[in-house]
């Protein structure tokens, strides 16, 4: 048989390295890899793609992200490309005056180093919206910045409570300051306006154009449902599965509901049926076990420190019970769900290892597959406990890297011992853990390249002067990419991607360059040529 797709030319990364120059395509799936006779199955309408030296290696999966917020706020308030509070404000207020008509200013994506302490004020939006209620969720999603009038509808005054998986943050007169965090952004988050179901849609297949366009052709989607007033990807992505429009593979994570407990579990049974439709599937469970340590909600076993670096009463917040959690996650496992943990602070960590450990007693080995998103602080005597346990570690390598928000916000109420077990990559595969790699995009960039860089290198892109953030901790080239396509096709039970093998699907990237023949400082300059869905071209660059 003829090949429908063949690429010649360039190296070839397949599991055992980059040991082949050509591939053959048909029918979607990968038929051939090896060398000039590959050549030898073009056909009369055979599509060629000359490498021409550039690297081909399976498309990347992201295995923690949230596209159809992103794309919502990419058509809202984007706020992502200022660096400082006077650029925010500014761009507010551009928004603002170029909306009239909004009855809300919605969007987010603001940084917390911009702001002393992490935490904007509502006086800095009160002067540039004053008459419109403004909610904006800074970059992790984790707190909001909200403006007098958002606060005045919502009712919260300096009477208020603070919830109880939340802060309101409050001013030397105990007023509410203008940052609300975690379960405190519910206050303000539910008044706002949803999106439609038009508005979903449009903002999925904008996040899809973008991740085809960094090479990503499968992703898992770790927030299906309503959280702190976000919107329910769920209807967009059923929609685009039946019209044929969702051209990527996705995996969505169901959101546990961490006011409720056990009596959720049916619902989530139903969803998993009525969700899973074509390249949509919904057989995982998203467990949200704590916070971020930049607001100091992130669990820890330890206290954090003050500024002075003494210990404070705060340990963070879990937001499920800890002595509940074995057995919720004992039962989703017998059930046939895959766990999807958020744990960021090495309590959380613990607790998730223990739940997992609990539900392999009661049930014995499964193919559920859970994993450990985040994994900011995590206690050395833990490390080996993920290989034990076949729990895989979902990495987010860009945070890995000395950055304001790491360097003022993170390291000083941590403390050097607790700071040095930060995003420990390297111990994890040293120890036989399985790494998945993701981006928890619109919270950081998506671009897998970017993420690459830091994992090999733990310096940010385009740094050139940033000390190397625990070297030990680095991890090779050929890992890094692994984790990024292997290691997250195992966690989405993609079992028939990941790899150039034959037999598994064409979902193929072309890199405008070979990462591997040049310095690992220069592997954030890569970009993507092409990517390919089951052989059919879903991106091009120009250039390609």
């Amino acid at each position: 048989m003829h090949a429908d797709l063949l690429f010649t030319g360039g190296p070839v990364l397949t599991p055992e390295g980059r040991t082949a120059t050509a591939v053959a395509v048909t029918g979607g799936r990968i038929t051939a890899v090896g060398h000039d006779e590959v050549l030898d199955l073009k056909g009369p309408r055979t599509r060629v793609v000359d490498l021409a030296g550039r690297l081909l290696l399976p498309g990347f999966q992201d295995a923690h992200v949230h596209p159809v917020p992103a794309g919502l706020e990419l058509s809202q308030c984007d706020l992502t490309g200022a660096t400082t509070a006077e650029e925010t404000v500014a761009a507010v207020r551009a928004y603002a005056d170029a909306h009239p008509e909004r009855e809300w200013i919605l969007g987010g994506g603001w940084s917390m180093e911009a702001f002393a302490g992490g935490t904007p004020t509502r006086e800095l939006l009160d002067a540039v919206v004053p008459d419109r209620p403004v909610y904006l969720p800074n970059r992790d999603h984790h707190g909001a910045w909200v403006n007098g009038r958002a606060l005045e509808l919502a009712g919260v005054t300096r009477d208020t409570p603070d919830p109880a998986d939340g802060r309101i943050e409050r001013d030397a007169a105990g007023e509410p300051s203008g940052t609300l965090q975690e379960g405190a952004m519910r206050l303000v988050g539910r008044l706002t306006p949803p999106a439609t179901a038009a508005d979903r849609l449009a903002a999925l297949l904008h996040a899809q154009r973008h991740l085809h366009a960094l090479g990503i052709t499968a992703w898992q989607d770790a927030l299906v449902g309503d959280f702190l007033g976000m919107d329910d990807p769920s209807g967009a992505y059923l929609a685009a599965a039946r019209d044929g429009s969702l051209t990527a593979r996705v995996v969505g994570a169901l959101w546990w509901d961490r006011e409720r407990g056990a009596e959720q579990i049916p619902e989530l049974v139903d969803k998993r049926k009525a969700l899973s439709h074509g390249r949509f599937r919904a057989g995982t469970v998203k467990l949200m076990l704590d916070g971020v340590a930049e607001n100091g909600t992130a669990a820890l076993l330890d206290p954090y420190l003050d500024r002075c670096g003494c210990a404070t009463a705060n340990r963070g917040k879990s937001f499920i019970d800890a002595g509940q959690l074995p057995k919720y996650v004992t039962e989703l496992d017998a059930l046939g769900f895959q766990c999807h943990f958020h744990a960021l602070g090495d309590r959380a960590v613990r607790d998730a290892l223990d739940a997992i450990e609990a539900a392999r007693a009661a049930n014995g080995a499964s193919d559920t597959r859970p994993h450990l998103a985040h994994l900011q602080v995590v206690h050395p005597g833990d490390v080996p406990r993920f290989a034990e346990l076949d729990a895989t570690a979902n990495l987010q390598p860009l945070w890995a890297a000395h950055e304001p928000q790491m360097d003022e916000l993170t390291i000083p109420f941590l403390g050097a011992e607790r700071a040095a077990w930060q995003y420990p990559f390297g111990a994890l595969l040293r120890s036989g853990a399985r790494l998945a790699a993701g981006s928890d995009w619109p919270v950081s960039s998506p671009d897998p390249l970017q993420g690459v860089h830091v994992a090999v290198n733990r310096v940010a892109p385009g740094s050139t002067d940033a000390p190397v953030f625990l070297p030990a901790e680095r991890i090779g080239l050929a890992e890094a990419l692994t984790a990024y396509t292997a290691g997250s096709a195992y966690v989405n039970h993609l079992d028939d991607t990941g790899r150039v093998r034959v037999g598994h699907l064409a979902d193929l990237v072309v890199l405008d360059r070979d990462p591997f023949a040049a310095p690992p400082q220069e592997i954030g300059r890569t970009r993507v040529a092409m990517t390919f869905v089951g052989g059919e071209a879903v991106y091009a660059a120009h250039e390609a």
